[in-house]
């Protein structure tokens, strides 16, 4: 293994200094050089001919070049032009290959339209399922997992590299101090399994943290339980902005201009959840619940 990092890594620095290529660190560029960990993250993400699927992060195209050879198409978005052009380079050829210069967020609650455009195209050419393959640059991975979740149609599965502390974040049970409205957005709509752990010394530059390979499995009979999936999305958020506050206030205050603060104790009471609650404790099935129950309540009062 090391041996295959000091020469990927003497590969991608001749590289770069004959491109006249610098790492951005602004820009959540990490690499990953164990080529080991490359092949499983590919394999991982089991990309079969039908599928097409998302690359975030097209970065040096090596995991590019092994997602062309299995998937239908894909879509490979990369925000630094001069990394682009390097990407172009090793993948020129490549027909089911559309190559993005292109920022994947609009801003951080939308997806750039210009990217669904181009997944929407060519899963509109065939059966085949729609996956996130990626390296995801650390600036941009909650909100591409988040965003992605709200779509009508999510990639059924993301396998991803992403910070160790936001794949706790993901897998994070009630109770912790990981658990928040990112674990209860993913969880109540799919499966979520960390693959394995990645120290710095496999990325160039090395990052100050470990990262973690993750893999969340989209499950459509979980989303179906909820009544508004935007409705939902918001209430969670609003309720963890003070997670650490009972959740009568919490709920009174989010909910002053539609019922009065007598209404939301006798929902807290009909749901049995004592007002001295707090976010951090409720599960998703309780978050479920709670957020259909005031969904209701306000549709009732509109």
């Amino acid at each position: 293994m090391a041996r295959n990092v000091r020469q990927t890594l003497r590969y991608l620095a001749e590289r770069f200094r004959r491109a006249g290529v610098r790492p951005k660190s602004k820009l959540g560029q990490n690499f990953l050089v164990d080529l080991n960990l490359v092949e499983l993250l590919f394999r991982t993400a089991e990309v079969g001919p039908q599928d097409v699927v998302l690359e975030v992060g097209t970065g040096t195209g090596s995991l590019t070049q092994l997602l062309v050879q299995a998937a239908r198409h894909v879509v490979s978005v990369e925000i630094d032009p001069a990394l682009h052009r390097l990407a172009q380079e090793v993948l020129q050829g490549a027909e089911n290959l559309t190559l993005l210069c292109q920022d994947v967020l609009k801003n951080k609650n939308q997806l750039h339209p210009r990217v669904l455009q181009a997944v929407q195209q060519q899963l509109a050419q065939g059966p085949g399922r729609f996956l996130l393959v990626a390296n995801l640059p650390y600036c941009v991975a909650t909100p591409v997992v988040s965003n992605l979740l709200s779509l009508p149609r999510p990639p059924e599965t993301m396998t991803v590299t992403i910070q160790k502390e936001l794949a706790d974040r993901i897998t994070a049970q009630p109770g912790s101090k990981d658990y928040g409205a990112l674990s209860v957005w993913v969880q109540c709509q799919a499966v979520a399994r960390r693959v394995r752990t990645l120290p710095p010394s496999v990325f160039w530059p090395r990052p100050e943290v470990h990262s973690a390979m993750v893999q969340i499995r989209f499950r459509p009979e979980l989303r179906r339980r909820i009544a508004d999936l935007e409705f939902f999305h918001h209430f969670v958020r609003q309720v963890f902005l003070h997670r650490r506050k009972h959740l009568r206030g919490v709920l009174q205050s989010q909910f002053r201009k539609q019922m009065p603060k007598s209404r939301v104790d006798q929902l807290l009471q009909e749901l049995g959840l004592p007002g001295e609650t707090r976010a951090e404790t409720l599960s998703v099935e309780q978050f479920i619940h709670l957020a259909d129950r005031f969904h209701r309540e306000v549709g009732l009062r509109a």
